[in-house]
């Protein structure tokens, strides 16, 4: 059956009216002016026909099919066979199961059978627990293609979703269709009472003796606080321990710190002991590989004069054994200090520098007989594309707020006061107090647990001087500030980190580290600057071999995250190479094979830089060559996999009752699957199917009004009216 539909309001048709009615006087008006001749006559006609051609288009004409259906209504039992299915959180006959274990019962009673008499009913489960995703838009698409005459879809899912589209564009297609989405949530509306340790993102490397931080996640669905430990574990021994409490249906996000002893290859397992009430015991553990190996940092201290803060730190680092210390000593209006470890002037070449992986920048400035301007470029490109760090350690001759000129300006974490340059003297002592960003972070962690640690900072000997400091600047982080202090900004920052490019730069505004000292030695006074130097240090050491170097970020990368790539080359002379080419040859443990290009980074430093992105959850063997100057490297980026389909959450009935109402269905729980299957059985056979053509959008008929329209101008010109 075939026949005409008309979208249009009673005013567009009287619009439209009016307008043929005036194009059709005006046609017999320039028709009776015009002689009454054929050729005239001819062209009126056509221009009527154009006329009345753009008024139908007005009324949005669409010719409807109407397709009889002659096979039987279809409807589709769609079940839920993903891994969040093992969730035991249903009860039957009196034992708790899972929502698999649920499903699998109510299919042994095919509790489809009402539906027979009034339809074909199709069964079919979707996903799968090996896939590791849901994707209920493919099942429910996949069903309204396949069955052309469809009746009804009823979805038995918990509706976590993870994968593909949302469901809702299907189920506008099943509303265009007539064909009602029924679902029934399998599961409990509130997730188990459980305990999960999450994402553990622990460093590929540590060195040994180093303080390693492992941040760790624990998400509670308890309905009360648990004091517990988490225990990181070298086999069935225990490493490290951090005692805690967890919120109540909270969140919480601490560290583990580990220290390790010796060198090698580690498997470390963090482990969350199960609490009585736990409905889940397989989320309390994450195991993790760690290389464990020394290095030598190289560290360059640049200082005016010989003050007590220079003295100690220059101590400190020399004694550290992991530590290759240099030290330039401008001693102003007097030769350079010398002695063991000074160098007797600034390297200032790339060649000479960018084997430092930290320099500290003291009481030092532009001229007079200190640094140059092509010092502190070197000084900025070593930060920037080599991934070295930074420490500004202002005193009281303020010679750093000369650098607030010059190209270092942009690697400072703070605003200085420049009207007070030589800093704040106090005659009652001051202290550092931790931020809140602070008491967690690597830098000031004397204690693994954080009250102690905080006690300690408390406790540490103050100063009696400070650099004068406005603000922190947009994007650094402010680990502590002045116990006293303030001005229009608040507390006056004085521990700050802040990310420059590859690198890190940290800012600490007193000259009194060395006080830490009193009574405890070198206790805190190394233990900091110690951590100072290898977390800055960190990023440069991710993979090397000699004459080549190769950082990577993120450290620990997920499925489908961008893995920036970044290789330091040298020549056999020691020297950055300027020119590739440098390639690398990316090989997943399935075998899958990848090349990728190096592209030379600007400023003469040797930094090449490439990306790509990991499709599979596996180990990565990235290779890097370059083979013109006899250099190549192998290392291993292991890629986690998100877990997608976890057990324990609770249904996303959120979803499934959307879907229903869009396709005026129905949505209810696992007691109403029964009720759902009766509801589905009384539903009308579906209407007939109808094909609309869009007369008025078909790019033909355009394309006729458009020919009418030249030919009527044509008429035009060739009869001499125009």
């Amino acid at each position: 059956m075939t026949h005409w539909d008309f979208a249009a309001s009673f005013p567009v048709v009287l619009l439209g009216a009016m307008v043929w009615l005036a194009a059709a006087w005006l046609a017999r008006e320039n028709w009776l002016r015009r002689g009454r001749t054929p050729s005239v006559a001819l062209l009126e006609a056509l221009r009527m026909i154009i006329v009345t051609a753009l008024v139908v288009t007005l009324f949005r004409p669409e010719l409807v099919k109407v397709i009889q259906r002659t096979e039987d209504p279809e409807i589709a039992v769609l079940i839920d066979a993903s891994g969040s299915m093992a969730t035991k959180d249903l009860i039957l006959s009196n034992s708790v199961v899972s929502r698999a274990g649920w499903l699998d019962a109510q299919r042994a009673r095919e509790f489809w059978k009402p539906l027979e008499s009034t339809a074909k009913v199709k069964v079919e489960a979707f996903s799968s627990a090996g896939a590791g995703e849901t994707d209920i838009d493919a099942a429910l698409s996949t069903a309204l293609q396949r069955d052309r005459n469809l009746k009804a879809a009823l979805v038995l899912t918990d509706g976590d979703w993870n994968s593909g589209r949302s469901p809702v564009s299907a189920a506008t297609r099943y509303r265009e269709r007539g064909a009602p989405i029924f679902s029934v949530a399998v599961g409990r509306e509130t997730p188990l009472p459980d305990l999960s340790l999450e994402r553990v993102k622990a460093p590929v490397y540590g060195l040994v003796g180093e303080q390693i931080s492992i941040p760790f996640r624990i998400q509670s669905h308890l309905p009360e606080g648990v004091d517990t430990a988490v225990i990181l574990r070298e086999g069935k021994e225990q490493a490290a321990k951090r005692e805690l409490t967890i919120p109540p249906m909270g969140e919480l996000q601490e560290a583990l710190v580990w220290s390790p002893r010796s060198v090698g290859e580690y498997e470390l397992t963090v482990e969350l002991p199960v609490q009585s009430g736990e409905s889940l015991t397989n989320n309390n553990t994450q195991s993790f590989r760690i290389s464990v190996r020394t290095e030598t940092l190289k560290v360059l201290v640049v200082e005016s004069q010989p003050r007590w803060e220079f003295r100690f730190l220059r101590n400190a680092l020399e004694r550290d054994p992991g530590v290759e210390m240099h030290a330039t000593l401008f001693h102003p209006s007097l030769p350079p200090g010398g002695g063991r470890g000074y160098l007797p002037a600034f390297p200032g070449s790339k060649e000479l520098l960018s084997g430092y992986d930290v320099i500290f920048l003291g009481d030092v400035g532009v001229g007079g007989g200190e640094l140059t301007e092509s010092d502190v470029e070197l000084i900025r490109g070593l930060v920037e594309q080599q991934a070295s760090g930074l420490v500004f350690l202002p005193g009281a001759r303020g010679r750093q707020h000369t650098l607030t000129n010059t190209p270092l300006a942009d690697l400072m974490p703070v605003s200085l006061d420049a009207q007070r340059p030589e800093g704040v003297g106090l005659r009652n002592e001051a202290s550092l107090a931790l931020s809140t960003r602070g008491r967690d972070h690597l830098l000031t962690r004397f204690d693994s647990d954080s009250v102690r640690n905080e006690a300690i900072w408390k406790r540490l000997p103050g100063f009696y001087w400070c650099a004068s400091v406005e603000k922190s600047r947009p994007g650094s982080t402010v680990l502590a500030v002045h116990s006293g202090m303030r001005n229009r900004w608040g507390r006056l920052p004085l521990l700050v980190s802040r990310p420059f490019g590859n690198g890190k730069t940290l800012f600490m505004g007193t000259d009194s580290a060395w006080r830490w000292r009193r009574g405890v030695e070198d206790k805190y006074h190394y233990q900091f600057w110690s951590q100072v130097v290898r977390w800055m240090a960190h990023q440069r050491h991710l993979s090397e071999r000699p004459g080549i170097r190769l950082t990577y970020s993120p450290e620990t990368p997920q499925v489908g995250e961008t893995v920036f790539l970044q290789a330091t080359v040298l020549s056999q002379g020691g020297l950055p190479i300027e020119r590739g080419p440098v390639v690398g040859r990316i090989t997943g443990a399935s075998g899958a094979t990848e090349r990728v290009e190096f592209a030379p980074l600007d400023g003469g430093w040797g930094v090449f830089q490439s990306s790509f992105v990991p499709e599979l959850g596996e180990a990565y063997t990235v290779k890097v060559e370059a083979l013109k100057h006899d250099r190549e490297l192998e290392t291993r980026i292991d890629v986690a996999a998100p877990t997608l389909e976890r057990t324990g959450q609770r249904v996303n009935s959120g979803i499934l009752r959307e879907l229903a109402s869009i396709t005026l269905g129905q949505s209810g729980s696992v007691e109403e699957l029964d009720a759902i299957v009766e509801q589905i059985a009384l539903l009308p056979e579906p209407r007939p199917l109808e094909k609309r053509i869009r007369i008025w959008a078909n790019p033909w008929w355009g394309g006729m009004i458009l020919l009418l329209l030249a030919g009527y101008w044509a008429g035009r010109k060739m009869a001499g009216m125009i």
